[in-house]
């Protein structure tokens, strides 16, 4: 709400505004994770000596530290995925091939799948119009997207993958035959800190969404309980080169511009 407010002012004080609130959360980050980082160290040299003890006492006293060690590294995972979410506008955007960037990640994923029993079935459309990437925040969404397929089919399943044209860019779905969800965490999924997973920050769709939007584009799930889930990204393509003007700039500022509105 705090931010949706500041928009409702000019569109250069809501991004100025906007770019100084990114900061203020990127820097209290940055000063809880040192204080983090020694109270780790710490933590685990104790443990190392509680280890070196034979004593039903410090055995004790060791099961508590552990305890302590697992909510450490659980801030930590919090605090980095913060640290991403607050990051997530600022874009390398590149022009790319956008089934040969889903292909490349996929090859990447295709062991890890045969491990987990799921079977990739992708249909990637040669010849789609170029799109602007950022090549390693997009690799990081579709790869938070293809594990979160994998945690709902621990039974292995099927992953479809098709990418093609769409009247104003392209689009790509991604499509399990997991566990699916029901209404509720379905329209709760990609709000900040929500998650269903024990221990987890609730965070890797909102950066997912945060990403796809600092392109221009979309991102939409679809999901019924026992019978999978589907989530298609859209994303604009890049314009042709006009009489008087740069294609890139004129993209990138049509982009930063839809963000804004």
């Amino acid at each position: 709400m705090a931010i949706q407010s500041l928009q409702s002012g000019g569109k250069s004080s809501s991004a100025e505004q906007y770019a100084e609130i990114v900061q203020l959360v990127g820097n209290l980050t940055h000063e809880l994770k040192n204080p983090l980082s020694t109270i780790r160290l710490n933590v685990e040299l104790l443990a190392e000596e509680l280890r070196e003890s034979n004593s039903p006492r410090d055995s004790r006293a060791l099961k508590k530290i552990e305890r302590v060690q697992e909510e450490c590294e659980r801030l930590q995972k919090i605090l980095d995925n913060f640290l991403c979410f607050a990051r997530a506008h600022r874009l390398n955007l590149q022009p790319s091939d956008f089934s040969g960037e889903v292909g490349r990640i996929l090859d990447f994923y295709r062991p890890k799948a045969r491990e987990a029993g799921i079977e990739i079935i992708d249909f990637l459309a040669p010849d789609l119009p170029t799109v602007l990437l950022d090549r390693d925040a997009f690799r990081s969404v579709l790869l938070n997207l293809i594990f979160n397929a994998e945690q709902a089919m621990p039974r292995g399943g099927q992953l479809v993958v098709r990418t093609y044209g769409t009247p104003d860019g392209v689009a790509l779905d991604l499509i399990d035959s997991g566990c699916g969800m029901d209404e509720e965490t379905r329209t709760k999924a990609f709000s900040a800190f929500f998650s269903t997973k024990h221990g987890g920050s609730g965070l890797g769709l909102s950066i997912a969404r945060r990403i796809i939007e600092g392109h221009g584009g979309q991102i939409s799930l679809q999901s019924e309980l026992g019978r999978g889930t589907q989530v298609t990204i859209t994303l604009p393509v890049l314009p042709r080169l006009p009489a008087d003007g740069n294609p890139l700039a004129l993209a990138a500022d049509k982009i930063e511009r839809s963000g804004e509105s």
